[in-house]
């Protein structure tokens, strides 16, 4: 399998996905601008949307869409255990986390990388986000994560698009239950590999 990707973007669980996993596979960066691979192909003819991540399978067919792509990459090892059996009760907590996080978390983000912003906008779109950091900040004093207190895709999602609070100075720091979440999952060591392999903190 190859994962199309762009350093720290949503392209960034999948990859998580993939290393807690162990599964082999084949990266190639995307240049959203240029809508070039770091190979020389063309990214619209791999994926017309023009987004990563795009995850290209051994069959020749390509999938994309995030939540797509973390249950097809969970369910190849389910003794990885980063998603619950089919049908389970479990399964269905976990999605609905996967759903939270696209809707609320990664589509609340979207005005901020609109640039220039007027300060009302961005304001509105940052008290949308902060009212979202604190009802998670209420589940995860509860647990571990967000499921439980086992990993699963879910964390891998929520995890990344979290982490670009940083990139546009949200601080996550009143919120303490959130905040340790956030240094629990980037311990991982398959987080963190992930994360050293996209050039997001520095190599040991």
């Amino acid at each position: 399998m190859k994962l199309y990707y762009t350093p720290g973007a949503c392209s960034l669980a999948p990859r998580i996905i993939a290393c807690e996993a162990g599964l082999e596979m084949e990266y190639d960066k995307v240049d959203l601008r240029t809508q070039t691979t770091a190979s020389g192909r063309n990214f619209i003819k791999i994926n017309p949307k023009g987004h990563v991540p795009a995850l290209a399978l051994h069959t020749g067919d390509i999938l994309t869409e995030v939540p797509v792509i973390l249950e097809y990459l969970a369910d190849q090892v389910p003794a990885a255990r980063l998603l619950p059996r089919l049908g389970s009760l479990e399964r269905y907590r976990v999605r609905e986390w996967v759903d939270f996080t696209g809707y609320e978390l990664h589509k609340g983000f979207e005005p901020l990388w609109v640039a220039p912003m007027p300060p009302k906008a961005r304001q509105l779109a940052v008290n949308h986000l902060q009212r979202r950091f604190a009802y998670l900040d209420g589940c995860l004093q509860k647990r571990a994560y967000l499921a439980g207190e086992h990993f699963t895709v879910a964390d891998a999602y929520c995890f990344t698009v979290l982490s670009w609070a940083r990139f546009h100075r949200l601080d996550l720091s009143p919120h303490a239950a959130l905040a340790e979440y956030m240094l629990r999952v980037s311990a991982r060591p398959m987080v963190r590999r992930a994360l050293q392999a996209e050039g997001l903190v520095p190599q040991v």
